[in-house]
């Protein structure tokens, strides 16, 4: 069952059985014996990906929900002690500035997980690419997802010491004419998302020259640091450049709209244990951090 679950959801034998660390050629004939058992065909294969047919997803989401009842049933033997492979994603910098810090009191708490975590600025499809949820900034749309929100992160703009010396520090918007940014692409639309200014109880929005676009956040600061232009972000990234004088904040009586962070999981899945104490957790410390 637990095969099946993340052959469907991955799209693919390899991968499944890579998450279950099991040779792709056990994973083939296992759902193979499967089918033959059942009596039906649960996949339809093909040279790029993997699908249920339709007993195949009845079958998927009743083993769904008897994997977690199990789950259930097993830490509750246990004392409550929750086992198992957690795959999360993060963007980077929130994870080194909320996550890392307090995970080694977490995993002491919880000695039978391990956890795997993805970093990057990408859109990550949840269940086809095996995570069990995962931490984002923005505002969230996904029909397919609940979202739990943990709290608002404040944001700021950025620039370097030079780039400011260069150009100089404007201190209303009027003084942005002349300026630059770093554009930043956004991974859903593809588009340069402007700059945000919040001017009493309005928010206004401007799209400065930039002469280089990045997906990154990691490029993003990066450029910042070499004088590049202008950069929006949540304070908490920038927060020891700001210490060690390598960005200065740049307006802070208008600063963008605070940025929501959320953990997001599907709807269709049954809230394991493993991912019940994970985003307890998240709440309980990282929450009153942002």
């Amino acid at each position: 069952m637990r095969l099946l679950v993340r052959v469907v959801e991955r799209q693919s034998f390899s991968a499944a059985a890579s998450d279950l660390g099991l040779p792709r050629s056990s994973a083939t004939t296992a759902i193979k014996r499967l089918e033959e058992r059942l009596g039906v065909r649960l996949l339809q294969r093909t040279t790029r990906q993997v699908t249920p047919t339709l007993e195949g997803e009845v079958y998927y989401r009743r083993c769904k929900a008897i994997l977690a009842e199990i789950e259930d049933a097993e830490a509750a033997l246990a004392g409550g002690e929750v086992r198992g492979l957690l795959r999360i994603d993060v963007h980077g910098p929130m994870a080194r500035t909320f996550l890392l810090p307090g995970l080694p009191a977490f995993l002491e708490r919880h000695p039978g997980l391990t956890l795997h975590i993805g970093e990057g600025d990408r859109f990550v499809d949840i269940v086809r690419e095996g995570y069990d949820c995962v931490i984002r900034a923005g505002e969230t749309a996904d029909s397919d997802m609940i979202v739990r929100r943990l709290g608002l992160a404040h944001e700021g703009t950025f620039a370097s010491p030079a780039y400011l010396a260069r150009r100089g520090a404007p201190r209303t918007l009027d003084d942005l004419q002349g300026h630059e940014m770093i554009g930043f692409a956004s991974s859903r639309t593809g588009q340069v998302l402007p700059l945000e200014f919040t001017v009493g109880a309005e928010l206004r929005t401007l799209t400065l020259p930039a002469r280089i676009t990045v997906t990154s956040s990691d490029t993003y600061a990066a450029l910042a640091r070499l004088g590049f232009g202008l950069i929006q972000a949540p304070r908490y990234h920038y927060a020891r450049d700001v210490a060690a004088g390598t960005l200065a904040e740049v307006l802070p009586d208008h600063p963008p709209s605070p940025t929501p962070i959320s953990v997001l999981y599907p709807k269709s899945r049954q809230l394991s244990p493993r991912v019940r104490v994970f985003i307890d957790w998240l709440v309980e410390t990282v929450a009153p951090r942002l």
